[in-house]
């Protein structure tokens, strides 16, 4: 059996290798570095791709959050509304701005964020919510933005885990993951689903005035060379890391189905363990259809029940698979963005998830012998 990876990028790299290696040197000889031929050409495929008009290119996933909001002119002391279980860079980036984060709490069955807690945390100081579609799923977006209407807010999809997903709504309309608020960001960071090698991001959006605005923003609010119309930042993707993009968003849906036939494969093994719960599709749903468009697994994450969650993962690591805890404290204990606002009785799930959560290897390259290895050796673990 080949060595287990987290994220097999080797391997990947290996079976488009000649394609990225010509397009990497086309750029080189080009010397179009910057907002070159390979990032409007990229751009316009990915605009294609998620059925939106504008996906405007940046250096990261951190800035693509940061300039959207700036983009909509949210001023220090607005309310801005998310998850408490997610990465910090979510808050981050509203701490950043001197905003005001309020941190709620998530759905245990999705892992995103609560419809309920959100309409309990609006005050007349709330302009946006921002939901994180989690491990590759998105959130509840038509509740959301039925809120949204109701109380006239933003809202700001994060994102960076689930480019490819689908969200359907109930009348059987589809779009995808990231075109559906008013704004939204996403990373190209290497693990990611669609991923660069380095760093890279983008903002989408429908609206044409915003999408001028965010262009502005993400190179020094210019518009026009040395005319500097609105306080910017220099961000900005690469023309090599376009050029990488733009080869793997052609394989983009190949990749995400090879993650959900994996994920398929995962649950199947688990299938009757009285202490794992695996996931799942959106709520409600047992298990993973065989049509599964609702989750793109940037994420393979379980719930380990009444059983030592950080003993396995140590187990684990010592059988030579790798593991993560995504994530191991919630973003209202940390530091950072501890306040006085909040009661740990508002965050049950969250302060549940963090004991329980355990994410196995998942990427496009995964096999039959190492996912019935991962699979019996949490099992032998877990039933000891």
């Amino acid at each position: 059996m080949k060595k287990i990876q987290m994220v097999d990028l080797k391997g990947q790299y290996a079976k488009i290798k000649d394609e990225v290696d010509r397009s990497v040197l086309e750029v080189l000889e080009s010397t179009a570095y910057i907002n070159g031929p390979k990032v409007h050409e990229f751009q316009k495929n990915l605009e294609h791709y998620l059925n939106v008009k504008h996906v405007i290119p940046c250096a990261n996933g951190t800035d693509a959050l940061q300039i959207a909001m700036m983009g909509l002119g949210l001023k220090p002391g607005d309310e801005v509304i998310t998850a408490d279980f997610t990465f910090a860079a979510t808050v981050e980036v509203i701490a950043l701005l001197q905003l005001t984060p309020v941190l709620v709490d998530v759905d245990p069955v999705t892992f995103n964020i609560d419809i309920e807690a959100i309409k309990n945390a609006i005050t007349p100081k709330t302009k946006a919510i921002v939901p994180v579609h989690l491990f590759g799923m998105c959130a509840n977006m038509e509740a959301i933005m039925e809120i949204a209407e109701q109380h006239n807010l933003y809202v700001i999809e994060d994102n960076a885990q689930a480019i490819g997903s689908t969200y359907t709504y109930t009348n059987g309309k589809k779009a995808k993951a990231g075109t559906i608020g008013h704004v939204s960001s996403t990373s190209f960071f290497p693990s990611k689903n669609l991923g660069c090698y380095g760093d890279g991001g983008a903002i989408f959006t429908n609206d044409d005035d915003l999408a001028h605005t965010i262009r502005g923003i993400v190179n020094h609010g210019m518009y026009k060379r040395y005319h500097h119309d609105v306080v910017g930042v220099n961000s900005r993707l690469d023309s090599i890391q376009a050029a990488i993009l733009d080869i793997k968003l052609k394989r983009l849906d190949s990749y995400n189905q090879a993650r959900q036939q994996a994920a398929r494969a995962y649950s199947r093994a688990f299938e009757g363990q009285k202490h794992i719960v695996v996931p799942s599709g959106k709520t409600g749903c047992a298990t993973i259809c065989n049509d599964c468009d609702c989750h793109v697994f940037h994420q393979y994450t379980l719930r380990i029940i009444d059983s030592d969650r950080d003993a396995l993962v140590k187990h684990l690591n010592d059988n030579g698979i790798p593991c993560g805890v995504y994530y191991p404290i919630p973003l209202h204990r940390q530091k950072a963005y501890q306040d006085s606002r909040y009661n740990e009785a508002d965050f049950k799930i969250t302060n549940q998830l963090v004991k329980e959560v355990i994410s196995l290897p998942m990427h496009t390259e995964l096999d039959d012998e190492q996912i019935e290895f991962i699979t019996s050796t949490v099992i032998n673990f877990v039933n000891s």
